[in-house]
């Protein structure tokens, strides 16, 4: 079990622990994935690797996942729930100060690119304040951008019966480059009717579970430097 922040009290907490924070989103992902899965995946990793640290001796705790994040690029599909870039930026800052106050360390662990901006810009400005905080991506655009057989495949290892493969289909395979102008024009819609970007055709539990613990080893080794 990973050492959980909620559920411990505050007496327990150990002195100058790393505190992972989960950060994801509630979006689309299709017409075969749940509007969780950014979170889900988010989750998975930091607890994930929150119990190889703490088995190794290290002082950590998971945080709640921020669930809601900077999605608008999704907002013309039903279910997408978007903060924005400025929400998000303020929340991690104020989050991060609050938790400095008696953690040695922040670390986010974030699972969806539009969060991207407000990270960076949260993080700098934390660092230029003299905290002790990182962010590190749960990498899944070595496949397919969104939906596609990478976070499905996440997904059928992490939670199966959130997954809903007879509905799966293959949406836009251009690469993000050929996408992003397009996509920040008009949204993830102007390129993508299902809202899928990538292929769901292939994936499966064994490359999810590959995946994932890829993306752990990406954390622990984040952290530890």
């Amino acid at each position: 079990m990973a050492p959980e922040l909620a559920s411990a009290t505050s007496p327990a907490i150990p002195a100058g622990p790393t505190v992972l924070v989960p950060v994801g989103s509630v979006e689309q992902h299709g017409p075969h994935l749940p509007l969780d899965t950014d979170t889900v995946i988010a989750t998975t990793v930091a607890a994930r690797a929150a119990e190889a640290m703490a088995a190794a001796g290290l002082p950590v705790l998971v945080a709640p996942a921020l669930s809601y994040g900077s999605s608008g690029e999704h907002q013309d599909f039903s279910g997408t729930s978007s903060i924005g870039t400025t929400v998000l930026h303020d929340v991690l800052v104020e989050l991060t100060r609050s938790m400095r106050t008696w953690a040695a360390r922040v670390v986010f662990v974030n699972a969806h690119g539009g969060n991207v901006v407000a990270l960076r810009g949260a993080v700098r400005r934390l660092v230029e304040e003299g905290h002790d905080v990182d962010w590190v991506a749960c990498a899944t655009e070595d496949v397919d951008l969104h939906a596609g057989r990478t976070e499905t495949s996440l997904m059928l290892h992490i939670a199966p019966w959130n997954v809903w493969l007879d509905r799966a289909e293959m949406g836009n395979t251009g690469t993000l480059a050929e996408l992003l102008p397009l996509m920040m024009a008009g949204g993830v819609k102007a390129v993508s009717p299902n809202g899928v970007l990538g292929d769901p055709t292939g994936a499966s539990a064994e490359e999810g579970a590959t995946v994932l613990a890829s993306m752990v080893a990406d954390v622990v080794d984040a952290v530890r430097r």
